[in-house]
This record gives structure tokens, sequence and C-alpha cells, in this order.
């Protein structure tokens, strides 16, 4: 039984000690070249003491940042990405609620560090990589570890905007990474080609499904997500064979009508999570590799990235939504109406419960007690449960339907609805590249934000709208866009949509 996720480096370092583990732009690292570099690092920050303390990785996206991420484990503690590109407020934010024992950078963050005004200890990781390694020391620490000490934090902001700090534990990862690698039967000869940044919670099943199965990671550079044509052609450069990307990075690909010019070869598995995954963009993708395994896979980061997936094993129609399926192996993902069970058919707030759940926010205890609540299914025992504050139904197969966030769903003219519901129609129509929908609660105005080609106009969107939904989902207002604002993590930003149109309000 893994107890510490350094035990799948290890294994897999004395299995395939010379091969490729990450690479990028930056360069390659072995898995041997990985375990002694996380090493050294480790025995360098032994000497802060502590245990069970953050360790805040601020670097560029390389595969010796990995190392960093495993020294910070070997030294006993848990790390915490953070991206050079975040805004200087959001990094303040995150290194207040922090408090890290160190600040560890490489020679071109700092840059970006100096100009923080961070007054605590500062690292950089150059200069500590011919650190001795103190085996003795390491053992020490491992023999007191257990598998429900925090492995990292992510920041996420949610819909407020406000970081919060998600504590997983290696317990969590450990069952998350058994369960991946098995469900989609990863070996050392998946090639991933690795879109997430690493303070994205997707990234985390890129980074441990490598380090279990001795799979390798391709970092594929973020700019080539700008140009579908060059990102294709590099897919088929590095020979990946699996993807797990979020929706917008997929659907661009084929809005741009990229993949029907070329098809790189060597795909074969093809996730998506995240965000919803377009019916129609899927179906895109579907027809130019039929024979792939394709999956849809939905969780918060509070339940470890994942908690359910579905193999999709059937035709959808580019109005049908596809499901999210099932719960996870060893999760339980249920739906509560209330303090009961909902019904097929009947929505209510997905919920979910076991091993995968966060160990709770950091240094955050009001936030962590209003999610991470006792069953009420359950009032004989303590029981931890996760409230997603995602509304989903069961469909007549048993399958999960995600419908709307809870804050999505809005009582307009009478009518309880879902913007989802009112998405997945627009996001069908032909010639419509992406649909994103906001509610005005001052105005009680349904506002569609979307991007398509010349000839989508308003009376062309509320013509092909009349056979798809009831009138009263109409929008009300709708703002054609170039392009949809991203989040640094690839999603589509509705916080700055919703900026967008407060000052379009505002200056009309």
């Amino acid at each position: 039984m893994i107890r510490n996720i350094l035990e799948y480096l290890e294994n897999t370092t004395e299995r395939l000690p010379d091969k490729i583990a990450f690479s990028g732009a930056e360069g390659n690292i072995t898995f041997s070249e990985l375990a002694e570099t996380a090493k050294r690092i480790g025995t360098y920050l032994t000497r802060f003491g502590g245990k069970n303390c953050p360790i805040a990785v601020m670097m560029q996206k390389t595969p010796v940042s990995v190392a960093a991420f495993m020294g910070a484990v070997y030294s006993g503690n848990f790390y915490t990405p953070i991206d050079v590109t975040m805004p200087k407020e959001r990094i303040l934010s995150i290194l207040g609620t922090l408090k890290p024992q160190v600040l560890l950078i490489d020679e071109k963050s700092k840059k970006v560090a100096s100009g923080l005004g961070y007054e605590g200890e500062i690292i950089v990781l150059e200069e500590i990589l011919d650190t001795e390694i103190d085996i003795d020391s390491l053992q020490k620490i491992r023999l007191r570890a257990i598998d429900t000490d925090p492995l990292y934090a992510l920041f996420t902001s949610g819909s407020t905007g406000v970081p919060k700090g998600v504590v997983i534990s290696h317990q969590a990862v450990v069952n998350l990474t058994e369960w991946y690698t098995e469900a989609f039967d990863m070996t050392e000869k998946e090639i991933i080609g690795n879109q997430a940044p690493f303070y994205f919670d997707s990234s985390v099943k890129d980074i441990y499904a490598v380090l279990k199965t001795g799979a390798q990671m391709e970092i594929i550079p973020k700019m080539l997500f700008s140009f579908p044509k060059k990102l294709l052609e590099y897919l088929e450069e590095k020979k990946i064979n699996y993807i797990d990307w979020v929706p917008s990075a997929l659907s661009i690909v084929v809005n741009t009508g990229a993949l029907d010019n070329f098809q790189p070869s060597y795909l074969k598995k093809i996730m998506f999570c995240g965000e919803a995954m377009p019916t129609k963009q899927f179906n895109l993708w579907r027809a130019k590799y039929p024979d792939a395994l394709f999956a849809n896979i939905y969780g918060p980061t509070e339940t470890t990235v994942d908690c359910t997936y579905y193999i999709v094993d059937r035709e959808f129609a580019d109005d049908e939504p596809l499901p999210i399926g099932y719960g996870c192996r060893n999760t339980d993902v249920f739906i509560l109406n209330g303090d009961r069970l909902a019904e097929e058919g009947e929505s209510g707030e997905l919920c979910v419960r076991g091993r995968c759940l966060a160990l709770g926010y950091y240094n955050n205890p009001e936030k962590t007690a209003e999610a991470f609540i006792q069953n009420p299914l359950n009032p004989y025992y303590p029981e931890k449960i996760y409230k997603t504050g995602d509304i989903a139904k069961y469909n007549e197969r048993g399958e999960i339907i995600f419908l709307a966030r809870k804050d999505h769903q809005i009582k307009h003219m009478g009518h309880r609805i879902e913007l989802g519901e009112i998405e997945t129609a627009i996001n069908s129509i032909d010639a419509i590249d992406t649909g994103v929908c906001l509610y005005d609660t001052e105005t009680q105005r349904i506002l569609l934000f979307y991007c398509g080609g010349e000839e989508v106009t308003q009376a062309y969107i509320l013509k092909r709208l009349r056979d798809k939904v009831p009138k009263y989902m109409f929008p009300n207002v709708m703002m054609k866009l170039e392009k949809m604002p991203q989040t640094l993590n690839g999603k589509i930003d509705r916080l700055a949509l919703k900026e967008y149109y407060d000052n379009d309000k505002q200056n009309s």
C-alpha cells in the first residue's frame, strides 16, 4: 500500500532510471535525474525544520520545477505552485494566506520575486542544486510520514475571485492515481501532452501518472495554444498519444478548422475536464478520431481533481449534453435535493464523499466549514461530504448530467432556468464557435456572449433557438466577441465577461 507519493518516483526510478520522465522546451529530465535533484532540494530544505509546512514554488513551467515539488515533499513538507505570470496582488494574497517557510524560485523568476516586496525567505533553485544528499535525514522524515499528510495546496478562486488554498493529502492523490491509470490503461508507453499549468489541478493527473507508470510528459509551450496548426504539428513531432485538456483548448482547434487540414497520427486517448465540453465540438473531434478513446471527466479541486468520468460509448446530437457519468472508483457521488437524495430527472446539488476529499482550505476554517459538512444522510457518526455548488441530475440511464453552477441557476420570468441548458442549445447552432450565458440580476436579463462567423447575427441565433428551448429562455442581450477571455488555466473567464458587460452598461 502506497502511503507517500515519493514511493511512485522511487519505484519507477528503480525500474526505468534512464527513461525520460518530463520534457519540454527547457530540456528533458530522466527519472534518476528527477529523483536525485529532488533529494538535493529536499536535503537543503530540511535546514528550515518544520513538518507539513507550506513551501511556495514560483518558477517557470519546466521539467525541473517538478523536481522542486518533489524536493518539498522529501523535506517533509508540502508544495504550492505559483505562476510567475499571475497578477502581483494574487501572488501576495496567496503568500499572505500561506506564510510559507520558503519561497523557492528559479533564476528566470528573480525579477518577478524582487518586485513583490515579499519579506519571507527566498531561495534560488540553481544555487542549491549542488547540495549533498543527506540520506539519513531524508529517511528519518519518511519514517514519520503518514498518508493523511498534506502533499500540495492549490489556490482556486471560484466565483468570488478570492483565492482559497485547497489542501490535498498523499492518500487522496494515491487514490486518484490508482484509479486514473487503471481506468485509462496508462503504461510507460504513453506520451502525455500537458496543457494545464502546474497550479491548475488537472496537471496533477499528468504528473503522478508519469511517476507511477513511467510514462513521459511533454510540456507543450503555452503559446502554441494560440496557433492551432502549429499545436497539431507539435503533437505529431513529439509523438504525443494522450491528452487531457480543458474543453476550451480542444474547441479552439476545431473552431479554426485546423483539425480538418491535419490530424496528428499518434493520438489514441483524448480526455477533457475542467468545464463543460460542447457536444458539437466534441463530435467534430470524434469524426476525425473514430477509434480513439474519449472521456468526459468532472471534478472540483476539492475532490482531488476528478470525482466522476464518462467514457463516451454512444452517439450524441449536437444539442445533447455529454454526461459526466459515474463516480470514480472508491468515490461516492450523489445528488441532494435538500437533505434527501434526488430522484431520476430531478435536479439537485452534486455532493461527494470518500478518500478523495481535500483536507480543507488552508488557514480558512470558515470557508472549510461551509463547504465540507456532515453528511445529512448519516446522523450516526462523523462523516464529511463536499458540497460542490454544481447542479446536476440523473438521466434515464443512471448517468449524471451536469446542468450548471448553483450560482448559474436563475429565476427568470417566474421560471427556474439553468443557464447551462441555454448554453448547450446555443453551442449546437451552426457557425457559432462558443456561447456563454450570464444573468444580470439588476435588470433581470439573460446575457449571451458569443463568437462565430459573419452570418451569426442576433436574428440568426433567435431563429435557430426556436426549436431548441422555450421562448422564456431566449437571451435578452447578445454581445458578439472576437474571442472569449480565458483564465490563466485556459477556461472561459466568466468574471471578465461580467466586467465587460458592466463597463458596457455604464458607458451606454
